[in-house]
């Protein structure tokens, strides 16, 4: 998901830096280092705000001038099915895993060019009719009330969805079914110190309600509600070294009125634990006709996380809800392939009117497999 540039970055100062002791290098890709580079392009590519489908596949690594330097090696065995398996079950592994290969390249579906409707297998969907979402839910968290202590059971399971607003409704609702006493956390925002905005018209204009209301992708709500045991997801960089990443997935231990303790699920440091404090955040949208500073904890809850946050995990247990189809490259490979076995996996589906049904969209850009 790194854009071009970043590459095209490291490649311009490894010359710069490598030339000094060897004026040969600076003709030679990255100073003459042998890089190597970890991905798989049928999964979510770079993001580029308000591009379009050229602007994307343009972002990409291989459209890079990079590119025609590399060897591409390619891995043949999805390890993520693999392990743990037995040797029973391996044609359905097989099977199963040739699926999402044709899923990821558009393969499946009644469009040519990779975009198209497709219909998922009735032993991925939720069959309950009365209420699937809760079916849904119980699919992926069952027994929530007595196993939420385990450490374990919230680190290999999720619900994932393409859009915020709908991973905000499923958390919230498992917030208000989980035991124990709510305890709300207020952020602290104000305008940044510019002379633009230094104005008293725009500090009228701006004043904390207006700021409180604004709701940003990647920054914590002004309104923060959290209970002990409920799984949380970091929203920042705090402390790489010690795997306090953003995406990081950890457990409420302990609710402080300064510092919130927790135990991280994810990652390296799997079962330390560690304390988050209130920082200040700047939204880096460009859409916001102001800069402000939000000083909140950076976490958020994550019984559901965006199709995108899930990338690079591997879980046990994978609800996915498509109240609204996925709208970017390699969303449903990434999501459908996040699970260790085939029956890990439930799909709830609904088409335009609300109804549950069993097609979907799938959005490949078929042309960014043609530079491999």
């Amino acid at each position: 998901m790194i854009h071009k540039h970043a590459f095209e970055a490291l490649d311009r100062t490894m010359k710069d830096v490598l030339s000094v002791f060897d004026s040969r290098n600076s003709e030679l890709p990255f100073g003459g280092k042998t890089i190597v580079f970890g991905g798989d392009f049928r999964q979510i590519l770079p993001v580029v705000q308000n591009g379009s489908r050229q602007d994307i596949v343009n972002a990409s690594l291989c459209s890079s001038h990079i590119w025609s330097s590399c060897k591409v090696l390619k891995l043949t065995t999805n390890m993520r099915l693999s392990v743990g398996s037995s040797s029973s079950n391996v044609v359905e592994i097989n099977k199963f895993g040739k699926w999402l290969l044709d899923i990821g390249e558009g393969n499946v579906g009644d469009s040519i060019d990779g975009d198209g409707n497709i219909e998922i297998p009735a032993h991925l969907l939720i069959t309950d009719e009365n209420d699937p979402i809760q079916g849904l839910i119980d699919f992926v968290y069952p027994s929530v009330l007595h196993r939420y202590k385990d450490r374990d059971y919230f680190s290999e399971r999720a619900i994932l969805a393409p859009k915020n607003e709908v991973v905000h409704e499923i958390n919230d609702h498992l917030l208000d079914l989980f035991p124990g006493e709510e305890v709300e956390y207020l952020s602290s925002d104000s305008l940044c110190p510019t002379e633009e905005i230094n104005d008293p018209l725009h500090q009228d204009l701006y004043n904390p309600d207006v700021l409180n209301s604004v709701k940003v992708l990647g920054l914590p709500n002004h309104r923060l509600v959290l209970k002990l045991g409920v799984p949380v997801m970091l929203l920042r960089n705090i402390d790489q070294q010690n795997g306090l990443c953003n995406g990081t997935r950890l457990q409420i231990t302990r609710l402080g009125k300064r510092v919130i303790e927790a135990e991280i699920l994810s990652g390296s440091n799997v079962g330390s634990r560690t304390y988050i404090p209130r920082i200040s955040m700047i939204p880096s949208d460009k859409k916001i006709p102001f800069k402000f500073q939000r000083r909140q904890f950076p976490i958020t809850v994550c019984f559901a996380m965006t199709i995108n946050k899930s990338q690079g995990q591997s879980l046990s247990r994978v609800g996915i809800y498509l109240r609204d189809p996925v709208f970017s490259h390699g969303q449903l490979y990434v999501a459908l392939s996040r699970v260790k076995t085939k029956d890990g996996v439930k799909v709830l589906i609904f088409d335009k009117d609300g109804r549950p049904t069993n097609k979907t969209a799938n959005v490949v850009y078929k042309e960014i497999f043609g530079k491999l």
